[in-house]
């Protein structure tokens, strides 16, 4: 037999070390191969024999294929595990967790203004908050996350220092965020302090940015034209970029007061002056407590110019209303009443505003705010404590003859009163800095709140706090109806309102006697004041929630409209 001989190559003796491993056997042919760039090497690859299919709409992957060269089924279709199945939309994406009771549907309608849509939606587990629908168009590249933020936090400070309640500025930050199309952020507002963070997703870190708010102000007409800003942005109707949005709030920041300082002087002593005819003065007593609250007033300015802090302009402020009634007193006139001037002064200076957004706070939940806000009015009360009762204290040494059981306030003249009522609504609202479109329905309501608390405690001999309350829910009612059909703010609706039930001369009496030495009948009057304050908070409050159920809210169907802010019941 002769040896099958091969090539050349197999003909020259090969070392150990020049084999391989890999060497193919002799007698195996070498298979002639493709360059390595021409064929596939990943382990994704699809096996020999199997004919891909075209993709249909809504696969995901490339790797699915029929069984067999011709036509497969649905049924022995092969895909990757990280294919999406052909159901699948990215426009309606399924839930990523569904709890075991379900999850509701929420059904946010568009009529309903953005105040009412965004609270509920703050008050709604993250979790259960639909998907934003952006109502302004962001760029190609989507919206400038660090920009939004900012123009949110900017929005959020000019509500907070013009005296909005924490809850309603976080939901103005969360209207502007989710307009823009940021999903996931968290407002956090508390007294000096508005934070905002956003999370692009799950796995991304989160943006956060916060401002801190050092100078507060009086001005409603700002308050304003800020909430017809959030409007715009929130209205699918009406488009407004970033840069407008900045343009706008420039100008609002730019924008002088409605009212120069010595109109808000003027304005002040008519409010001292209505307040003293609504507790049984004239004529003479009107202009002695108009020119009194005046001249604490121009102190007040003087003493903010200096630079000195609120408290020291509270006590400066409140002196020489007291010592208007001190000197009425030394003068020995019969038929005027000293007590109604000092009373006109306290109408004038009472923090009434401050007081309702604290209670306001802590209803709805937020205790630190309402916590540091009670704080204030508690500190502005004591300035005015310390005024007023060094001012007593100096009368007494120098004789004067104060009567604290001159409290009576005369029955006779109602209509006088209600006219009374109504010019202090009209001077408060001017010290509000409120658009001149307001002025009239603010007036109109507090002379409707002054009718019912004198047809209850007067007429009725009913408990003048609880008259107090109903007529300050009444004031809630109708602020929040008439920012509603204003798309506005409710508080130059409101806080006006309440002047003529603030409890001026439950003050004034009870400063009396503790400077006479009665201390316990100084502190109950002291305490019925305090009792008549909270009264008018909680009564706005309630006022507000209860307009709220006559109007469209959005919620989840099949249960509560407006769920509540906490729930807190002690498990």
């Amino acid at each position: 037999m002769v040896a099958e001989q091969g090539g050349p190559e197999d003909q020259k003796p090969q070392s150990d070390e020049a084999r391989s491993a890999f060497v193919p056997p002799a007698g195996v042919g070498r298979k002639t191969s493709a360059p390595e760039d021409d064929h596939p090497t990943s382990e994704f690859a699809i096996p020999a024999g199997l004919a891909t299919e075209p993709q249909g709409p809504g696969t995901g992957s490339a790797s699915g294929s029929g069984s067999g060269s011709g036509p497969a089924s649905g049924s022995d279709t092969i895909g990757s595990a990280f294919a999406l199945p052909s159901t699948y939309s990215a426009q309606h994406p399924p839930p990523a967790f569904t709890p075991a009771h379900g999850s509701p549907m929420i059904r946010l309608t568009k009529e309903a203004p953005w105040q009412d849509r965004m609270r509920t939606m703050l008050r709604m587990p993250v979790a259960e908050r639909p998907a934003p629908e952006p109502v302004q168009k962001p760029d190609e590249a989507g919206p400038a996350v660090p920009r939004v933020l900012d123009l949110t936090l900017r929005i959020g400070e000019l509500l907070l220092a013009g005296g909005e309640g924490a809850e309603d500025v976080e939901a103005a930050m969360f209207a502007v965020t989710r307009s823009y199309g940021l999903d996931r952020c968290e407002p956090t507002v508390t007294f000096t302090l508005l934070s905002i963070s956003h999370q692009p997703s799950l796995v991304d870190d989160p943006v956060t940015a916060s401002r801190t708010v050092r100078r507060r102000g009086t001005d409603y007409t700002r308050l304003a034209a800020v909430f017809r800003l959030i409007d715009d942005i929130t209205t699918e109707d009406v488009e407004v970029s970033l840069e407008e949005a900045y343009r706008r709030l420039a100008e609002i920041r730019r924008n002088r007061h409605p009212y120069s300082g010595w109109v808000l002087t003027l304005a002040g002593g008519g409010l001292a002056g209505a307040a003293s005819v609504l507790v049984g003065g004239g004529a003479l007593v009107f202009v002695v407590a108009a020119i009194g609250a005046m001249l604490g007033d121009r102190l007040a300015w003087l003493c903010a110019g200096r630079g000195l802090p609120e408290f020291y302009q509270f006590v400066v402020a409140a002196m020489p209303p007291a010592a208007m009634g001190v000197a009425l007193t030394l003068t020995h006139w019969s038929d005027v009443r000293p007590s109604a001037v000092i009373t006109g002064g306290l109408f004038a200076l009472l923090p009434g505003r401050a007081l309702v957004a604290g209670v306001q706070d802590g209803l709805t939940g937020y205790y630190i705010t309402a916590a540091a806000r009670l704080l204030e009015v508690m500190y502005l009360f004591i300035g005015i404590v310390v005024g007023v009762l060094l001012v007593l204290y100096m009368g007494l040494q120098l004789g004067a003859q104060l009567n604290p059981e001159a409290r009576f306030v005369a029955h006779d003249r109602p209509v006088v009163q209600i006219l009374a009522s109504m010019a202090l609504c009209f001077a408060f609202a001017i010290l509000l800095q409120q658009d001149r479109s307001t002025v009239l329905a603010v007036t109109l309501n507090g002379g409707v709140a002054w009718v019912i608390y004198g047809a209850m405690a007067r007429t009725g001999n009913i408990s003048p706090v609880l008259a107090t309350a109903t007529a300050a829910g009444l004031v809630g009612l109708f602020g929040q109806l008439f920012s509603r059909y204003r798309y506005t703010s409710s508080l130059p609706f409101i806080t006006a309102a309440i002047g003529p039930l603030l409890p001026g001369s439950a003050t004034y009496f009870g400063l009396l006697g503790v400077a006479q030495g009665n201390v316990n009948a100084g502190l109950a009057s002291l305490s019925t004041a305090v009792a008549t304050a909270l009264a008018i908070a909680i009564g706005v409050n309630l006022g507000s929630e209860i307009s709220r159920l006559f109007m469209r809210v959005p919620g989840a169907v099949g249960g509560a409209n407006r769920r509540a802010a906490k729930r807190t019941r002690g498990f």
